[in-house]
Formats: structure tokens, C-alpha cells, sequence
């Protein structure tokens, strides 16, 4: 090889070599960068997880990172094809808010076998070892927050009873439903069992481990507001139900609705009624009398926490995580990062939600 040819190699090379240096540790570089992110979140139907998937994208987006996002209809089938076709796209990080906690596993054995790391966004994805991280709120607590909101509210201490209680949980496929309906129970079940609440309808666990024989499939308002009219009109007859403990928003807009069916009214025998998310909706029904509060998780923390997490992972750092002994997902403990939900009433809507910029003072019929 002459002087000259060895000369327009080593150029060649040095050109190679530079470019397949950005395509592995720039995360810009397209199909091959290291922050290529493929985002699957459950469905459209409720508000939240457009926000946190939009805003997510967003960021990402803004850091010059790849980004898949889908959105699955609450169909198992029909997530488990995105990430497929994630996977077979390219994607390096796979951040999923699972249907089905449990139905992912084959599909994450394909994401394992390629390397690619996997954040369970908010749901824990169970019975896999593929799962590298959990992000979420401290999902026990919020439980916590709802059951000591009732005891707090209905006096529970002092008072003699019978109160008459009706308690929901969530979707039975949702593992988070386990720990907001344990998180509640562990603080209302004493009072059950004393007498002091009264379950007409008899949907009383008898412990934490009952939750899902009282869950609404798919966290769905229609499947609630039917559940709780027939717990109305079977068990209620002159009785009046005084508290309910929802678990979340979408729940409560359901059993909202039945109480107005059946002749309820605000201000006189209206029950308490527990939430969480923060829903525009909800807001709404809270500052007209209509829910009692709502535990709000920011999920812009949330979203910020899980940026941090990716950016992380594409740069090869350490991925910071608070708690690597609570989720146990019957193969591993996964390494988990948990954020702190807060309680909102009335009278915090407007420095909690609004001034935060969480919600728009016209999105709740102020201002």
C-alpha cells in the first residue's frame, strides 16, 4: 500500500470510528443511540397518562433522544405488540405503565436477551426478571392518606357508630391496587372489625389479601357507578351511606354518579368520598361538595424522576433509586425510586393544583 493509501485509510477510520463514538454514547444519534426510548402507557381514557406520556416524550424529545410513544386501549395483546415493535425498532430503554402486571413476560425475556433496560412507570411489572426499575409514588401511603382522612374526618375514635362504610378497590390486575387498598385497610379494617364502620353491602375483606374481590376491572367509571347502584338499591333501603373509600378518581366520578341517582344530595346527606389523581373532573366535583379529597401525585415529578433515570442509563452512570426493599415482584426485588403523594381538599385546591401549575384555574371552573 503506498504513502497515500495508508494515509486516506487512517482518515477513513478516524471518520468511523468518530461517528460510531456518537451513536453510543450521545443519545441523539437515531435508531443507534443509547437514548432511544420506547414509552408505552395504557390507554387515552384516563387523563393522567396523556399527561404523563406527553410530558415525558416532551422531554426527551427536547434532549435529543429517540422516542416511541404508544398508548394500548387497556388491551394486554395490543401492548405487548408495541413493545415488539419497540424492540425490533431499536429501542435501548423501554419505559412501560403495565395493563397487566403480570402478562409481560415473554416479551421482556426478547428486551433482555438485546440488553435493553426496562423502567416500570408507576405499575410494577410482576413475575419478570427483566424489570431493571421502579418509578413511583409511595403507593402504601397513599392509601395511608385516604384511610386517615376517613378516620380523621368521621372521628373514628371517639365515635360510637354505626357508621355505614362502603369500601372499593381497584383493578385486579393493577398491582398498585394492592398496596392503595392495604395502605387504607390497615387503617380502617380495626374499626370494621369493631363495629364503629358497618359494611351493608357486606364487601368487607377480611384482610389486605381480599382487596380484589371488591376491584373495578380496569379502573373503569361505568364498572363503579353499576357496583355501587346495586349496592344502593340491595342493601341501603332506608339506611344512608356515609362514607366511601375510592381509590382513586376515576372510581369516585362512578360512584358520584349513582349517589345523584339515587336522590343524594350535597349538603344534607351526601357521604365522604376519597379520590386520587387529581382529575380535572374531580377538582371539580371536589369544590362543589361532591368528593371529600383527592391524593395528588405530581406526576411531572414523576416524569422528571424517570427522565433523570433514562438519562442515566444512556450515559452508563449509576441510576438513582431510594428504596431496594419494598417491591418484590415475585422474581426480584426491583430497585424502585418512590415519591411522596399529598392530600388536596377544598380549601388547598388553589395553592396545591393551581398555583403549582398542575392545573389551569379555567380547567376547574375558577378565574
Amino acid at each position: 500500500m503506498s504513502q497515500m493509501s495508508r494515509i486516506i485509510a487512517l482518515v477513513a477510520a478516524g471518520a468511523l470510528a468518530v461517528t460510531m463514538s456518537a451513536c453510543s454514547s450521545g443519545g441523539t444519534a437515531g435508531a443507534g443511540g443509547a437514548c432511544n426510548v420506547g414509552i408505552t402507557m395504557p390507554t387515552r381514557s384516563l387523563e393522567r397518562w396523556i399527561n404523563d406520556g406527553e410530558q415525558l416524550q416532551k422531554k426527551l424529545k427536547d434532549a435529543g433522544c429517540t422516542v416511541d410513544l404508544q398508548y394500548a386501549d387497556n388491551k394486554v395483546d395490543q401492548q405487548i405488540s408495541q413493545l415488539q415493535n419497540q424492540i425490533a425498532g431499536g429501542a435501548k430503554i423501554l419505559v412501560i405503565a403495565s395493563i397487566d402486571g403480570t402478562a409481560l413476560g415473554p416479551v421482556l425475556d426478547q428486551a433482555g436477551k438485546q440488553g435493553i433496560k426496562v423502567i416500570a412507570y408507576d405499575r410494577l411489572i410482576n413475575k419478570s426478571p427483566n424489570v431493571d426499575y421502579y418509578a413511583t409514588f409511595d403507593n402504601y401511603k397513599v392509601g395511608q392518606l385516604q384511610g386517615n382522612f376517613l378516620k380523621d374526618q368521621l372521628k373514628l375514635d371517639s365515635a360510637k357508630g354505626p357508621i355505614n362504610f362502603e369500601p372499593f378497590a381497584g383493578s385486579p390486575d393493577d398491582n398498585n391496587a394492592k398496596f392503595f387498598f392495604s395502605g387504607a385497610w390497615d387503617v380502617l379494617l380495626p374499626y370494621v372489625e369493631k363495629g364503629t364502620l358497618v359494611v351493608p353491602s357486606g364487601k368487607s375483606p377480611k384482610s389486605d389479601a381480599e382487596w380484589a374481590s371488591i376491584g373495578i376491572q380496569s379502573w373503569q367509571s361505568d364498572k363503579a357507578q353499576a357496583e355501587m347502584d346495586n349496592r344502593l338499591s340491595s342493601n341501603y333501603g332506608n339506611k344512608k351511606v356515609q362514607a366511601v373509600l375510592s381509590p382513586n378518581d376515576s372510581l369516585a366520578l362512578g360512584i358520584e354518579a349513582s349517589l345523584k341517582s339515587a336522590g343524594y344530595k350535597v349538603g344534607t346527606d351526601w357521604p365522604l368520598i376519597t379520590g386520587q389523581d387529581g382529575d380535572k373532573a374531580n377538582v371539580k366535583a371536589i369544590l362543589a361538595g361532591e368528593q371529600s379529597m383527592t391524593v395528588w401525585k405530581d406526576t411531572r415529578k414523576l416524569g422528571d424522576q424517570v427522565f433523570k433515570m433514562i438519562q442515566q442509563i444512556a450515559k452508563g452512570e449509576k441510576v438513582e433509586v431510594n428504596d431496594e426493599k419494598t417491591y418484590d415482584n415475585g422474581v426480584k426485588v426491583v430497585p424502585s425510586y418512590l415519591l411522596e403523594p399529598e392530600v388536596v381538599t377544598k380549601d388547598l385546591v388553589q395553592s396545591k393544583l393551581i398555583d403549582s401549575g398542575f392545573l389551569k384555574a379555567s380547567d376547574v371552573g375558577l378565574g
